[in-house]
């Protein structure tokens, strides 16, 4: 359903947080649908078809984000290493070689060529653009809802083989609910304070973080028992912060010393997970971790990182 916009002033801060905020989580709603349909059987190709039918639609929302964006936002956002890092299109490439799915790096190239700064766009004229894509998104992710709220049904009721894990499933789907809600705060006239509710925001990314080691422990290869320690101890990390910051007082003076912990672990997770996605681009890792799922799990921790350092 579309949202009715109530004619206000020019927001540039709605303008530049929704193209934020879309260019992070619209690639990462996309290889979202590319990993699922790496984990299908063939038996299943109906749901490949469709999972390669969202995938698609949402390239080219993140596409028309890119072009929305083009000198609007400023160098540093443009820089940032969670919209994409180093080793995103290799891993792509690398991606698309091993499973035959088909993904668009030409977004990719376009993002590295964004330009940063103002430019003749009328900002009256793309405040509107950007609330009807902002829309457009809020319909297809209330869709995508349904659908993976369906699979994991499916799955939890021995309908439906897959290999990704059921927690992997409701792990996207918890994303896609979280990137929704942000969007529509935005739509509602709300601006995203990165300083506030943090408590709210390390409860959840902790408890992202957290499955993300433990997917990675239960991807890899048994051989690599160094490597499966490392992922389960850091799962174990983010669990207990995930606890310790859902249990402090609002106002107790402990709180950031919480988040100062999270924040080391989250630097030390992201090393991980850089170190592991140039290893799986090497051939050095033996497991079943697509290489872009591993540059994947790297951008949400820069973004995690980001949200705890609003200042950097």
């Amino acid at each position: 359903m579309l949202l009715k916009k109530t004619l206000v002033p020019c927001n540039q801060k709605f303008i530049t947080q929704s193209l934020e905020l879309n260019l992070f989580f619209l690639r990462i709603i996309k290889e979202h649908f590319i990993f699922l349909q790496a984990s299908l059987s063939l038996k299943d190709k109906h749901l490949m078809v469709q999972a390669d039918l969202f995938k698609n639609e949402f390239t080219k929302l993140l596409r028309q984000a890119l072009l929305l964006s083009e000198g609007i936002l400023d160098s540093q956002v443009l820089s940032s290493d969670d919209m994409i890092t180093k080793y995103t299109l290799e891993a792509e490439k690398a991606t698309q070689s091993a499973t035959g799915i088909f993904i668009d790096s030409s977004i990719t190239l376009m993002q590295t060529s964004l330009s940063c700064g103002k430019d003749s766009k009328s900002m009256a004229s793309l405040e509107d653009r950007v609330f009807r894509l902002n829309a457009r998104i809020i319909d297809l992710v209330n869709a995508i809802v349904k659908v993976k709220s369906k699979l994991i049904s499916d799955v939890l009721c021995c309908k439906l083989f897959t290999h990704a894990y059921p927690l992997l499933l409701d792990h996207v789907l918890r994303e896609a609910i979280y990137y929704k809600d942000l969007l529509m705060e935005l739509q509602n006239g709300i601006e995203i304070n990165l300083k506030q509710d943090m408590r709210k925001k390390e409860n959840f990314w902790n408890e992202i973080m957290s499955e993300h080691a433990y997917f990675i422990r239960g991807l890899l290869d048994p051989s690599e028992e160094d490597l499966f320690e490392i992922a389960n101890t850091f799962g174990k990390e983010f669990e207990k912060l995930r606890k310790e910051a859902s249990e402090v007082n609002k106002s107790a003076h402990s709180f950031p010393v919480v988040t100062t912990n999270t924040i080391k672990s989250t630097i030390a997770l992201r090393d991980f997970k850089s170190q592991a996605t140039a290893g799986l681009l090497n051939c050095k890792i033996k497991s079943i971790i697509l290489p872009l799922l591993s540059d994947h799990v790297l951008r949400e921790a820069n973004h995690y990182l980001k949200l705890l350092n609003p200042c950097n």
